[in-house]
């Protein structure tokens, strides 16, 4: 059975996450607002997985999260947070942070993604989890193209959200998209990969042409692009992926 441990200075919500967890079938073993008596916890009863809050008493987050990793503890930390600056969350998952989860939340989400985490989840949950998890990632992919303009028949949607998929998965394939990405998608689609480029690189065009820099940016959260400046292929499929990352879409 999978032990859990919950970093929570909010007694309430400490108390909801801890009763969900029991149900599910997890062992609890812990449950406390302190980053000191956290760490002791940790020590002691070896949970799996960490839920923990960046606010805490004595210890902050950061700090259980920093002497844990330096004492080579392996569990795996779901970090909830109230902030959504790019900073905090990079340095949490530099920490080793697996989900960084912005609160409100509510403890379902947490479960779904100490499930996702976790070794012991039954082979049917992980499979429908996974299926979730696609069907939630296309749906926000899909959001996003109708928000900035590309519309859904051109043959560049489908390439540009498949590339998007693929660095989501693994975004180290963005660094090499003219030999890692573009044949990959060419191969799935039965075509080649120059065909691939041109038409992801024909629906950014279309987006831009129809004038939806707003959209672009209000997406993006920043002014990333002004007038008729527009992003290469690279670019775009990165900004998208980064953006769905953080989200904690997968």
């Amino acid at each position: 059975m999978k032990k859990i441990l919950i970093l929570e200075s909010n007694e309430t919500f400490a108390e909801e996450l801890s009763s969900h967890f029991s149900r599910a079938g997890y062992e609890v073993c812990g449950v406390t607002g302190d980053g000191g008596e956290g760490l002791a916890l940790l020590e002691k009863c070896a949970p799996g997985v960490v839920v923990t809050s960046l606010l805490l008493t004595t210890l902050d987050g950061f700090t259980v999260m920093e002497r844990a990793k330096k004492a080579g503890n392996k569990a795996d930390f779901i970090v909830l947070g109230n902030f959504t600056d790019d900073k905090i969350i990079n340095r949490a998952i530099a920490l080793g942070a697996r989900y960084y989860l912005v609160k409100p939340v509510s403890a379902a989400i947490v479960e779904e993604r100490v499930a996702e985490v976790s070794e012991e989840t039954p082979e049917p949950v992980r499979e429908k989890l996974e299926r979730k998890r696609a069907g939630s990632l296309d749906e926000r992919i899909s959001n996003i193209f109708i928000s900035i303009g590309i519309p859904p028949h051109i043959k560049g949607y489908n390439y540009l959200r498949e590339g998007i998929k693929m660095a989501v998965a693994d975004p180290h394939v963005i660094n090499n998209v003219t030999k890692g990405l573009y044949p990959v998608i060419g191969e799935k689609y039965g075509t080649s990969a120059s065909k691939v480029e041109r038409a992801i690189r024909h629906a950014i065009e279309v987006a831009w042409n129809r004038g939806r820099i707003d959209a672009v940016n209000a997406i993006f959260g920043a002014r990333v692009y002004i007038g008729t400046e527009k992003p290469t292929n690279s670019e775009f499929i990165a900004l998208v992926a980064d953006k769905l990352i953080l989200e904690n879409m997968v």
